[in-house]
């Protein structure tokens, strides 16, 4: 895949595409881009542009959109001053957020044109988005060479630790380090990995490889599939004839379905080979039809059971904005999370006086405590990324998750996987010199619990 940050290098396709949804920003940051009460049509003087960069088409859109939905959501309540942000009056300071939107398409290179549109001309103090690694890698140099903030809100392969990205979807110790061990103890020793072909799935399956091992079992084989696949019966035969005790599935997007639905078809239930996914949430389940995933399991952060009052708040807030018949997912709930966390940084700043910059942004981001649906959450000062729970979901036949395994309180992120990269650890200085954050401990991190 193409990361290159030149536009000459688009085809004729890319270029009308791009030019198009660009065009378009402005449109979109008017009439507000579907969801929301107050349309983005009266946000009086000074409002603060927020950009939203998420897919609503391509084969990425199918849990990307939701994510878009749960910002609208949450950038409606704080503009309104109702749901978490109630008591805050409308608004950050009396200011209300202005979201300037973009539609990338599922296009790794629309991303870096989109973000680098965002911030130079439509003029963003930050921007809210992206769900594959492939895109976040593809924008990171955008964000780095203008030092900008993204807020990044998907569970992801870590090894990364940048100081112009605040990160609110797990880190491999707060869903890979648990799942693998759940696995080995639960289902047996030897493991199928598959995944869709691009960083996160192949980065993640080393490190789920790694923690197997760790554990006494084996990897029986590993596969991957082109991004947008909808054909698995090849690789189900490889399954069937690998005989795993379970399969690791990493597949993303209009996969997930595909996948899940040939597996039953081809004779294979959960009884037999249990999927172990990260990946696969309600969203994506409601697309399958309940019947294929019921008996497998997902490791999230989050799941609509979670059985919390700012849950039950957020599921009922959430369908009553699109459709009492959405579901709500872990991406989007950390989505939701990270737009608050940028509120109450922005909250924090103007209230000290100071202006919304990248460098005060950074510096009010970080520490930055929230009520979330899944439980009280935090972002770590030091690396940038947020405290979450680490649970374990089996899905039933009404297509939501029976939570098997959960910690009692948020665990602290370790953005680098300890299983590959012993005692190596992050940590930004105070205030923030965009220097290199890397540290080496010679000793194995252990888990913190919040």
């Amino acid at each position: 895949m193409s990361q290159s940050r030149i536009f000459n290098n688009l085809s004729r396709r890319k270029f009308l595409q791009y030019s198009s949804l660009a065009a378009g920003t402005s449109v979109l940051a008017a009439c507000g881009g579907g969801g929301g009460s107050d349309s983005q049509a009266n946000l009086g003087e000074n409002p603060i542009k927020v950009g939203v960069m998420y897919s609503t088409t391509g084969s990425i859109a199918i849990v990307e959109k939701s994510l878009q939905d749960a910002t609208f959501l949450a950038i409606e309540q704080i503009n309104t001053g109702t749901g978490p942000w109630e008591g805050n009056g409308e608004g950050i300071g009396g200011r209300k957020i202005e979201r300037v939107v973009v539609n990338p398409n599922s296009d790794w290179d629309l991303y870096n044109q989109m973000s680098k549109r965002l911030i130079e001309e439509d003029q963003v103090v930050c921007v809210l988005g992206c769900y594959t690694s492939a895109s976040r890698k593809s924008v990171l140099p955008v964000f780095e060479d203008t030092d900008s903030i993204l807020y990044y809100p998907v569970y992801y392969e870590g090894n990364e630790c940048s100081s112009n990205v605040f990160y609110t979807g797990a880190a491999p110790n707060q869903q890979i380090t648990d799942s693998i061990p759940y696995a080995y103890e639960n289902f047996g020793p030897r493991g199928f990995f598959i995944g869709s072909d691009y960083i996160y799935p192949k980065e993640s399956n080393r490190i789920a490889i790694a923690e197997l091992e760790k554990a006494g079992g084996q990897s029986v084989g590993d596969e991957y599939a082109a991004l947008g696949t909808t054909e698995f019966i090849t690789i189900i035969n490889k399954i069937k004839a690998a005989s795993p005790d379970f399969v690791l599935s990493n597949l993303v997007g209009d996969s997930i379905p595909a996948f899940y639905r040939q597996f039953k078809d081809a004779g294979v239930n959960a009884e037999d080979i249990p999927i172990m996914a990260y990946p696969t949430t309600e969203e994506e389940i409601q697309a399958m039809g309940s019947e294929y995933s019921a008996g497998h399991y997902t490791s999230f952060n989050y799941f609509q059971s979670v059985e919390t009052p700012e849950n039950e708040a957020f599921v009922s807030q959430f369908k009553e904005m699109f459709d009492d018949n959405r579901v709500t997912n872990g991406v989007m709930e950390a989505a939701y999370i990270q737009t608050f966390f940028m509120a109450q940084a922005m909250k924090d700043i103007l209230e000290a006086g100071d202006e919304i910059t990248t460098e005060t942004l950074r510096e009010a981001t970080r520490g930055q405590e929230f009520n979330a649906p899944q439980g009280p959450v935090k972002m770590d000062p030091d690396n940038y990324h947020a405290w979450l729970y680490s649970r374990i979901g089996r899905w039933q036949e009404d297509g939501q998750a029976e939570i098997v395994f959960a910690t009692e309180s948020a665990v602290k992120p370790i953005p680098w996987s300890q299983a590959l990269y012993q005692g190596r650890m992050c940590v930004h200085p105070t205030p923030d010199d965009r220097s290199d954050p890397t540290k080496e401990t010679g000793e194995e991190l252990e888990p913190v619990f919040l």
